[in-house]
C-alpha cells in the first residue's frame, strides 16, 4: 500500500483503512504499509527533547482500528508506526492476523543516523529478535528498513522459518545507484529462499522526496512486479508460498551452510 502521507495523521489512518478494503476488494489476504505510513517522516529533522511523546502504544488507537478492520475483511495486516514504551520509542512493525489478533511486533534493531535519517535520536534499537509470525497468509517475516542491509538479520528470517519477508520502507528518490536496492532484496530472496514484499514511502515531504517503486521479487531472486515512481498505488501480486519449499535456498544453501566456522569470524570483539 504506496501511499503518501499528509500533515493530518488521522486522515492518514482513514486512508489507510479505507484503502485496506480496497485491496480486500481485489482478493488481497495481506496487506503491507510503508515505514511510518501514517504521518510524516519526522527523522528528517534531528530529535528534540523526549521524542518518544509523539509515538504511540502498541496496542494502541492505530493497532485497535486495523485489528477491527482486518477481522472484519478476513486479511492479513502488517503496519509501521512509531511505538512509545514508557520513555523509549521505537521503529515497529505490528502485525495483525486475518481474525483480527495483534500476532506480535517486530522493532527495528540497527538504527541509521545520516543527514536527513537522524533516527538515533529517535528510536531505541529493538528488543524483539527476528521474528517470524505463523498468520493465516503464511509465515512472515519484518525487516524495517535499515534492517533489510544487514545479511545475518535476513539470514535469521530464513532459519526461523519465514515464506515471505515483508520490508516497510522509507527509501528516498536516488538514495542509492540505479537498480541497487531491488537487487540486494532480490539476492537476499535468493539467498535464503523466501518471497520479499518491500513497501515503500511516496510523496514530497520536508528535505526528502521518497521514490515509492515498491515491489515483489520471489525466492529464484526474479522480480514479479513493481509500483511506479512517485505515485500513490495499490500494488496487489500473487504469489505461491509454497515455491519457497523447493528454492534453491531450501534445498542447497541452507543445508550446506558450515555454521561451526562463521562462529570465530561473527564474534564482536569487546
Amino acid at each position: 500500500m504506496q501511499q503518501a502521507a499528509t500533515e493530518d495523521p488521522q486522515a492518514n489512518v482513514a486512508r489507510g483503512l479505507g484503502a485496506l478494503e480496497g485491496a480486500a476488494r481485489q482478493g488481497a489476504e495481506l496487506v503491507v504499509y510503508a515505514e511510518l505510513a501514517f504521518e510524516r517522516f519526522f527523522p528528517q529533522r534531528p530529535a528534540g527533547d523526549s521524542p518518544w511523546q509523539h509515538g504511540e502504544t502498541v496496542p494502541g488507537p492505530t493497532t485497535d482500528a486495523f485489528c477491527r478492520r482486518a477481522r472484519e475483511l478476513g486479511v492479513v495486516v502488517v503496519l509501521n508506526l512509531y511505538e512509545r514504551d514508557g520513555s523509549r520509542g521505537f521503529d515497529c512493525s505490528p502485525v495483525i492476523d486475518a481474525d483480527g489478533s495483534l500476532v506480535g511486533r517486530t522493532r527495528m534493531i540497527h538504527i541509521t543516523d545520516s543527514p536527513c535519517f537522524h533516527e538515533q535520536g529517535y528510536y531505541t534499537p529493538g528488543d524483539t529478535g527476528a521474528p517470524v509470525y505463523h498468520t493465516k497468509a503464511g509465515a512472515i517475516g519484518v525487516a524495517i528498513c535499515y534492517d533489510r542491509h544487514y545479511p545475518e538479520y535476513m539470514r535469521a528470517l530464513a532459519l526461523g522459518g519465514a515464506d515471505l519477508v515483508v520490508v516497510p520502507q522509507a527509501g528516498a528518490l536516488d538514495e542509492w545507484p540505479e537498480g541497487l536496492y531491488e537487487g540486494e532484496m532480490r539476492v537476499a530472496a535468493f539467498q535464503h529462499g523466501y518471497f520479499v514484499a518491500l513497501c515503500n514511502r511516496v510523496g514530497v515531504e520536508d528535505c526528502l522526496t521518497f521514490a515509492g517503486e515498491s515491489f515483489v521479487c520471489a525466492p529464484d531472486g526474479r522480480m514479479l512486479s513493481r509500483a511506479p515512481k512517485l505515485e500513490d498505488a495499490l500494488l496487489v501480486v500473487d504469489v505461491d508460498l509454497l515455491e519457497a519449499r523447493s528454492s534453491h535456498a531450501r534445498r542447497l544453501f541452507l543445508r550446506h551452510r558450515r555454521p561451526e566456522l562463521y562462529a570465530e569470524w561473527l564474534r564482536v570483539d569487546g
